[in-house]
């Protein structure tokens, strides 16, 4: 009977189900800082929005009494709506842009600590133990630091912005302002939301360096990675810039900063290469009202950048770094 009906196998996961798992342990374990830092952040900053929304609608309502807002320079309707349309995107703005900030703090110490802290724990042990490469297991964790949490930045960046807007748009109507529906008609929310998307591969490319660097110390510092990641490079600039100050010793120190710290260290904050691409602003667009400024701000600038050897010169080395640091994990032990 036995040989007629053989026992099912059991079939082995495949390496997508996997990498999906990895993800969702590289979540679970650090859903502190992907998911509620950028929360917290973004209710208290809508929070306190709000209550000095009302502190200014209560004393503008005391100053102007019940007449309202009175221009007497000539301002028309037209630079009202244009100005408030400015600030509209200008909210929406500036919820990613704060979204943006708390990603690259948690980006940076995320993959500082992403390998060492599985040594420190001795949990390395365990998860070496399973069928699992060390392959999967960096390039997990790469992921979630070039593209789902700045994913998911973005989209609470984006609610962030929102919420400002609405607000906005309260205070100014209750206080009877001119023209106060422009911060929504006159404002540009589609090509704010798909500028700030499609900036996301760039960021991906951008901030490989950094990221590769930051995980090849996790991987490979016996202690202390934060201080082999950033303060030795950093005494290596100063050093190398007070060199400057001896005679006939000639040394490009601020392309050497430019390359160690601002490539090397920094590239995890979105937005880190328009500078090389000459600013996000269009030079070729004539700025005279606000209107025209928030039609001059062009996100999709962003894929200038693809066109620059910066950028994928520092995208090479940053991969040279995580394969660096999957080579690492797979001898690397605190024994």
């Amino acid at each position: 009977m036995n040989a007629l009906n053989p026992s099912p196998t059991h079939t082995p996961p495949h390496d997508t189900a996997k990498f999906k798992w990895l993800l969702k342990r590289e979540y679970w374990e650090n859903r502190g800082g992907f998911f509620w830092a950028p929360l917290i952040t973004g209710a208290i900053i809508v929070g306190l929005n709000l209550i000095l929304a009302v502190i200014g609608s209560i004393a503008a309502r005391r100053s102007m009494g019940s007449s309202g807002f009175v221009f007497d320079d000539g301002t028309d309707a037209h630079q009202i709506a244009d100005a408030l349309g400015a600030m509209g995107d200008g909210m929406l703005l500036g919820g990613v842009l704060l979204a943006c900030v708390v990603l690259a703090f948690v980006v940076f110490f995320y993959a500082l600590g992403s390998l060492y802290d599985d040594r420190r724990d001795r949990s390395v042990l365990f998860w070496k133990s399973l069928p699992v490469s060390d392959s999967q297991m960096v390039l997990s964790k790469a992921a979630w630091a070039l593209v789902l949490a700045p994913l998911w930045a973005i989209g609470v960046g984006l609610l962030i912005g929102v919420a400002l807007w609405v607000i906005s748009a309260l205070t100014i109507t209750v206080n009877g302002l001119p023209a106060a529906h422009a911060v929504f008609t006159q404002s540009h929310p589609l090509r704010i939301i798909g500028g700030v998307l499609a900036s996301l591969p760039v960021y991906m490319v951008w901030a490989l360096p950094t990221v590769g660097w930051l995980m090849f110390c996790s991987a490979w510092a016996r202690s202390k990675p934060f201080l082999w990641a950033v303060l030795v490079p950093v005494l290596v600039c100063v050093v190398i810039s007070m060199m400057t100050i001896l005679p006939g010793v000639d040394i490009a120190h601020d392309k050497v900063w430019y390359t160690v710290v601002y490539r090397g260290l920094l590239s995890v904050v979105p937005g880190g290469w328009y500078p090389a691409i000459g600013g996000v602003v269009d030079p070729s667009v004539h700025i005279n009202t606000p209107d025209d400024l928030s039609g001059a701000i062009d996100l999709t600038r962003s894929w200038h950048a693809f066109a620059t050897a910066d950028l994928w010169i520092g995208a090479v080395i940053g991969v040279a770094f995580i394969a660096a640091a999957i080579r690492l994990r797979r001898w690397r032990d605190e024994a």
